[in-house]
């Protein structure tokens, strides 16, 4: 069974929710999530952090990872991108080559950048020689959605009326990255 890390920084929840999604897709591929979030830079009073905070054995120990950060400007948010930048040590090591790798993230605006900041976090996995994995067009919600979803990743959009939580599609395509990122982990693992 591959071990799938999924690391995320979530302000508002919406790319939280997204993360137990692609969970849940892990889970029911057979395979085992593990589900961590990065610290934020700023201060967030009132919002409870459920998750624990990603450790560097659990980098080293994934056999597949996910990655998910609100929109910042058609950008990853600065959190992440400094979670990213922290690992240089991976880098050197080659820990994450061959490991397939998936992002989703979130935004308030339907055209704010949710295609460009899953490409954004795309660079710095191939930099650290992960195996790029998005949303196969076999997924049935990629077709039905009217929010959130693409096959560069999931996404939400978190401003639509009545968006407190993701919409079926969001959650549909969050679980079929998941499913995919369990079955090619547990296939490449070596």
């Amino acid at each position: 069974m591959a071990r799938v890390l999924i690391v995320y920084y979530s302000v508002q929840g919406g790319t939280a929710l997204l993360a137990h999604e692609v969970a849940r897709g892990v889970f029911e591929a057979e395979g085992t999530p593990i589900v961590r979030r990065v610290p934020s830079l700023y201060p967030r009073p009132g919002l409870p952090d459920a998750d624990p905070l990603v450790q560097p054995e659990d980098w080293r120990q994934c056999d597949a990872l996910a990655l998910g950060s609100p929109t910042r400007f058609g950008n990853m948010a600065a959190p992440m991108k400094a979670a990213i930048d922290g690992l240089s040590d991976l880098w050197r090591d080659n820990t994450l080559d061959g490991k397939p790798a998936g992002v989703f993230t979130s935004s308030a605006s339907l055209h704010g950048g949710q295609e460009s900041t899953l490409l954004s976090m795309h660079t710095p996995l191939l930099h650290l020689g992960a195996v790029i994995v998005g949303v196969s067009y076999q997924t049935a919600a990629l077709h039905a959605t009217q929010s959130g979803g693409t096959p560069y990743g999931p996404s939400h959009w978190s401003g639509r009326p009545g968006a407190s939580s993701l919409s079926d599609e969001e959650k549909a395509i969050a679980v079929a990255l998941g499913q995919r990122l369990a079955l090619l982990g547990d296939k490449l693992r070596g």
